[in-house]
C-alpha cells in the first residue's frame, strides 16, 4: 500500500487529486494539506510514503516544504506539480530534493504511475521534458539558493562519457547502444557517477551537468 499526502492550496484540485488516485487498491491517500507548512507538519504526523506536493503554496511554498521534508522525513518522497511544464520552480524543488515531477494537465494515469515510480525510488521526470527544463533555467538565479554540486572530479573517462549522454537525454537503453555496451553495465556506471557526484539519482545528476559546464545550456530564441 502507497500511502499519499496531497498538498495543494486549491480545495477542488486536492479533491481531484483524490479521486484520481483514491480508487487504485495500491493506493491511500492519508490527508490533504492546503500550505506547505501544512503538508511538512502531516507529513511528520502520517507517515505517507509518497508526497504529492504543488509548488507554489501560501505560507511555505512548495520548493521550501521540499527542502524540509528531504531533511526532517526523507522517507516521504516528494512528486512536485507544476502548472507550467517549463517552470524554474520545477528544478528548484528537484535541487531541495523532490524525486520528480509532473505538470498538472497530465493524464490520471501517467499521475498514478509516477506515484508508483516515487515510491519505488526512482526519479519521476522524462529525461527529455528535464532536459528541456534546465536547459531554460539551470542557471538563472535559484529562488533558493543550494550548495554547488560536487565537482566531477575522480570520474572516469567512461563515467564522464555516460554522465555527458545521461544529461543530453539519453535513457538506459540508448546509452547501452550509443556506447555498444549492455544495460546492466551503463547501470553499474551510473551507480558510481552518482556516488561521486554525490547525487542521489538521474534528476539531480542533469542539473549537477548543467551546472559544472559539462553540458552547454541551450539558448531559446526570441
Amino acid at each position: 500500500m502507497i500511502r499519499v499526502l496531497i498538498a495543494d492550496d486549491q480545495p477542488l484540485v486536492r479533491r481531484g487529486l483524490s479521486l484520481i488516485l483514491a480508487p487504485h487498491p495500491d493506493v491511500e491517500v492519508v490527508g490533504e494539506a492546503g500550505d506547505g507548512a501544512e503538508a511538512v507538519e502531516l507529513a511528520l504526523r502520517l507517515h505517507p510514503d509518497v508526497v504529492v506536493m504543488d509548488i507554489r503554496m501560501p505560507v511555505l511554498d512548495g520548493v521550501r516544504a521540499t527542502g524540509e521534508l528531504a531533511t526532517a522525513r526523507p522517507a516521504s518522497r516528494v512528486l512536485a506539480l507544476s502548472t507550467f511544464d517549463m517552470d524554474e520552480y520545477v528544478v528548484a524543488a528537484l535541487r531541495a530534493g523532490a524525486y520528480g515531477f509532473l505538470p498538472k494537465d497530465v493524464s490520471p494515469e501517467e499521475l498514478i504511475a509516477a506515484v508508483r515510480t516515487v515510491h519505488s525510488g526512482e526519479a519521476a521526470v522524462a529525461p527529455r521534458l528535464l532536459t528541456r527544463l534546465i536547459s531554460a533555467y539551470v542557471r538563472a538565479p535559484a529562488p533558493h539558493p543550494r550548495p554547488a554540486p560536487a565537482a566531477p572530479d575522480g570520474l572516469t573517462p567512461r563515467e564522464l562519457e555516460i554522465w555527458r549522454l545521461l544529461a543530453a537525454g539519453l535513457d538506459n537503453a540508448a546509452i547501452a547502444a550509443e556506447l555498444d555496451i549492455s544495460v546492466s553495465t551503463v547501470k553499474n556506471h551510473l551507480t558510481g557517477v552518482f556516488g561521486k557526484l554525490g547525487v542521489r539519482d538521474r534528476a539531480q545528476a542533469v542539473i549537477a551537468a548543467y551546472e559544472s559546464g559539462l553540458v552547454e545550456v541551450r539558448r531559446r530564441s526570441a
